[in-house]
């Protein structure tokens, strides 16, 4: 955010204080204008001529930055990736549980990473024949993105929620 005397475009499109249009004029008006209300001159973009600028109070500027990182933050395409670890001997309460934790999750909208923890290639294919259980499970609120991983101590399935 540049703000005051950093601007260094020669004429800027200025804002007022209640949002009013003030025109065009020079920036050295602008920033006289500035210190009469005794606010901050804020460009808001330098992809136009003249740059749009804002007279704003000086916290103000400043909450209006924290909010704009804030909404940028909230994007709908940052999703994140829960994991949820499991063993091939567990209870079966336990198993339900989890699945319906993964159901929360994805119901949330976030992506639920299964990590089923096996020992050699018989468990292996155990691991792997549950976590298509639980794929077909979930299949109302998660869709796999993944095919199922079976390396060496562990089965790796991811589901992304649907819609």
């Amino acid at each position: 955010m540049i703000k005051n005397e950093k601007i260094k475009a020669a004429e800027v499109q200025l804002t007022g204080l209640n949002g009013e249009d003030l025109g065009v004029m020079s920036t050295r008006e602008a920033l006289a204008l500035a210190k009469q209300y005794k606010v901050d001159l804020v460009c808001m973009s330098l992809m136009s001529s003249p740059p749009p600028c804002k007279l704003i109070g000086a916290g103000a500027a400043r909450d209006e930055a924290q909010q704009a990182k804030k909404q940028a933050g909230k994007s709908p395409d940052k999703r994140k990736v829960k994991e949820i670890r499991l063993q091939l001997q567990m209870e079966d309460h336990d198993r339900d549980v989890k699945q319906s934790q993964a159901e929360r999750i994805l119901k949330k909208g976030d992506s639920v990473k299964f990590v089923i923890q096996v020992h050699g290639a018989k468990e292996g294919e155990a691991g792997k024949v549950w976590a298509e259980e639980l794929c077909k499970a979930l299949k109302d609120v998660g869709s796999r993105t993944t095919g199922i991983q079976v390396s060496g101590k562990q089965v790796v399935v991811q589901l992304d929620p649907i819609g």
